[in-house]
C-alpha cells in the first residue's frame, strides 16, 4: 500500500485525486495538506511513501518548500503536481530534490503511473523536461545566463518573462514591492540585460517562457 499525502489548496483537486486513486488498491489518501505549512506538519507527525505536491500553495514558495521538506525528511519522495508546463521550472524542481514532475493536464493512468514509479524509489521525468535536462548538460559549458540565477531570482524572472508586474509578483510572492524590485535588477545585472522586454527575448529564445501566462501556478 502506498500511503500519499495531497498538498494542494484547491478543495476540489484534492477531491478529484481522491476519487482517481479509489479505483485502485495499491494508492491510499492518508492525509491532506492545503499550505505549506501544513505539509511540514503533516511530515513531521507522520510516515509518508509518498507527498503529491503542487507548487502554488498559500505561504513558503514551492522551491523553498521541496528543499525544507528534503532536509527534515530526505528520503520522503516528492512528486510535483502543477499546472506550470515550462520544463525550465520542473528542472529546478528536480534538481532540489523532487524525485518526479507532472502538469495537472496529465491523464490519470499517467499520475498513477508516476505516483508508482516514485514511490518505489525512482524517477518520474516527462519527455520534454527529460529533453531540457538534457540541453542543460550539453550547454553547461557555456553557463547561460538564466542558470546564475538563485531559485527566488529564477521564479521571479519567470514571473516577470509571463506578463506579470512588480506589484502582482509581490502580492503572488507575499513580498514587498521593494525586494521584488531589488531581485529584479540583481537579475538584469546577472543577465547582463536592461530590461524587461530583453528578458521576454531571451525566455522566449531559450524556451523559458511559461506556457501559463495568465495563471497562478
Amino acid at each position: 500500500m502506498i500511503k500519499i499525502l495531497i498538498a494542494d489548496d484547491h478543495a476540489v483537486v484534492r477531491q478529484g485525486l481522491k476519487r482517481i486513486f479509489a479505483d485502485h488498491p495499491d494508492l491510499q489518501v492518508a492525509g491532506e495538506a492545503e499550505n505549506g505549512h501544513e505539509v511540514l506538519e503533516q511530515i513531521r507527525q507522520t510516515e509518508w511513501d509518498i507527498v503529491l505536491l503542487d507548487m502554488a500553495m498559500p505561504g513558503r514558495n514551492g522551491l523553498e518548500l521541496i528543499k525544507q521538506v528534503k532536509t527534515e525528511r530526505p528520503r520522503l519522495p516528492i512528486l510535483v503536481f502543477s499546472m506550470n508546463q515550462a520544463s525550465q521550472y520542473a528542472v529546478r524542481t528536480l534538481k532540489i530534490g523532487a524525485s518526479g514532475y507532472l502538469t495537472k493536464d496529465s491523464p490519470p493512468a499517467e499520475l498513477v503511473a508516476a505516483i508508482r514509479k516514485v514511490a518505489q524509489g525512482g524517477r518520474y521525468v516527462p519527455p520534454n523536461v527529460a529533453e531540457k535536462l538534457a540541453e542543460q548538460v550539453l550547454a553547461a559549458h557555456e553557463g547561460l545566463p538564466h542558470e546564475r540565477l538563485s531559485d527566488r531570482e529564477y521564479q521571479i524572472f519567470e514571473l516577470l518573462v509571463s506578463g506579470k508586474g512588480i506589484s502582482l509578483i509581490a502580492a503572488t510572492l507575499c513580498l514587498s514591492i521593494k525586494t521584488v524590485s531589488t531581485h529584479k535588477i540583481h537579475i538584469l545585472e546577472k543577465m547582463d540585460m536592461s530590461n524587461t522586454a530583453e528578458l521576454i527575448r531571451y525566455a522566449i529564445r531559450h524556451r523559458l517562457a511559461s506556457a501559463c501566462a495568465d495563471e497562478d501556478c
